[in-house]
């Protein structure tokens, strides 16, 4: 079995005290000594004082983007190298806040308008500098409804992981995030979940062979909660979580951490 991954995307939430008393609070309620891997992802700003309050503790650290150039005059960008050596294990890449999402849009409707390429070329950036990548990928609601789920998983995949080598399993994590459960309530059941991720895990198998592509862990993001957590990673091909809010509270981000070592059978 692999090795269960729970992360905590923060996004633009908590000030620097607030996520200073979250990993702490945190950190109390869990094991010195943990089965699975945990991670929090601040924004950028905070990666120092994290990387500093969690210290000592079972808590990885992560980023939430970084640029694909080392250097240059990429006003309010940081590079790959920079999120490393701010104490970052891993980052994300690609989620679908940055690929499309609300407020002022451009005219096909998205902010940030991140495409496959730049996509790719982030993740070719980040292995790089020696940060594991979290590749988000996910079909919006229009898209399962027409019953393109599965081209727009392939679409990603091989579009987000242009010209990326991974040497080995543990250097990449993708992360299954339906954009139609992201932050709305809805989850995607088991067996949606189960699916979905049963069809990426072909594609890497595509992409990278058995002996890599068996070690990449999958993660399933979108409103995962401690009272659904349990039936989502009892899923063969769910290897964990992207926790959105409920990262943002203690014992919301500890419950669906105890629940995937219970539903993994590692308690």
């Amino acid at each position: 079995m692999r090795r269960p991954f729970v992360a905590g995307n923060w996004k633009l939430n908590l000030d620097l005290s607030a996520g200073r008393a979250l990993v702490a609070g945190v950190a109390e309620k869990l094991p010195a000594s943990l089965p699975i891997d945990v991670a929090v992802c601040p924004t950028s700003i905070y990666l120092f004082p994290m990387a500093k309050a969690i210290s000592g503790t079972p808590i990885k650290l992560g980023g939430q983007n970084c640029w694909h150039e080392s250097k240059g005059a990429f006003t309010g960008e940081v590079s790959a190298a920079m999120v490393k050596e701010a104490g970052c294990t891993y980052v994300i890449l690609g989620h679908s806040e940055r690929r499309h999402t609300i407020g002022p849009k451009d005219a096909d409707g998205r902010i940030h308008a991140e495409t496959d390429e730049m996509i790719a070329a982030k993740v070719r950036a980040a292995m790089s500098a020696c940060l594991v990548p979290i590749v988000c990928i996910g079909e919006t609601l229009e898209e399962r409804d027409a019953g393109h789920t599965n081209e727009v998983l392939r679409r990603q995949i091989n579009g987000s992981l242009a010209g990326v080598e991974a040497a080995s399993g543990d250097s990449l994590v993708i992360a299954y995030e339906p954009v139609w459960a992201i932050g709305t309530g809805r989850t995607a059941t088991p067996e949606q979940a189960q699916d979905a991720h049963q069809y990426i895990a072909a594609l890497l198998m595509e992409r990278f062979g058995s002996d890599v592509a068996g070690d990449i862990r999958i993660q399933y993001g979108g409103s995962v909660k401690p009272s659904n957590v349990v039936e989502l990673m009892k899923c063969p091909d769910v290897d964990g979580a992207l926790v959105g809010g409920a990262s943002l509270k203690v014992d919301d981000f500890v419950g669906i951490i105890e629940g995937t070592i219970r539903a993994k059978g590692l308690d």
